[in-house]
This record gives structure tokens, C-alpha cells and sequence, in this order.
């Protein structure tokens, strides 16, 4: 479980990896997250492919969800998710000395 934080100490925590939730509850996890934009991609792609992209988005969506959180502004909250960021490939780690 990665837990992450904006600047006003709003903390959200996620998991990483495959998200059995949008594999059984389809576009109600993005829209229940606040994640409107990617329940509207959820949708409209639905309907283009006729309900299979529902299988597939599953295996990408929670690291989707965790990369627009970085872009609003969120950061790990402490050191072990910072770790779990720089393990995983979302941000690069800092080496300056």
C-alpha cells in the first residue's frame, strides 16, 4: 500500500500493481476515487470495444491513477513510500550530494 500526500496534508493511499476493484466494479472505482477524467476513458472505450477493454484496463489503471496524482502535486508521505515511488518507476531517485 503506497500512501501519498499534497501540500495541504490530504492523504490518499493506493495500491500498486493489478486493481481487482476496477475488474469487478468496472468504472465506479474511478468515480468514486474522483478520478473523472479516467472514468470518462473508461466509458467511452467501453462502448467503442463493446465492454472488452474491461478486462484490460484493470492491469494498468491503479498506476494511471497513482501518475496523475504525482501531476496534482502528490508526494509520498514518508520515506517508505518515497521508496516504493523510486522502486516502482514513478519518479527518479535524487542523487545529488
Amino acid at each position: 500500500m503506497l500512501r501519498l500526500k499534497n501540500s495541504i496534508g490530504m492523504v490518499k493511499e493506493c495500491k500498486i500493481g493489478f486493481s481487482w476493484t476496477t475488474l469487478f466494479f468496472g468504472l465506479f472505482v474511478p468515480l468514486l476515487r474522483g478520478d473523472l477524467k479516467n472514468s470518462a476513458i473508461m466509458a467511452i472505450v467501453g462502448l467503442l470495444t463493446c465492454g472488452f477493454s474491461w478486462l484490460v484496463f484493470p492491469f494498468f489503471y491503479n498506476k494511471t491513477y497513482i501518475k496523475g496524482l504525482l501531476l496534482q502535486g502528490f508526494t509520498g508521505a514518508a520515506e517508505a513510500d518515497m521508496a516504493i515511488l523510486v522502486k516502482e518507476g514513478f519518479i527518479v531517485e535524487n542523487t545529488e550530494a
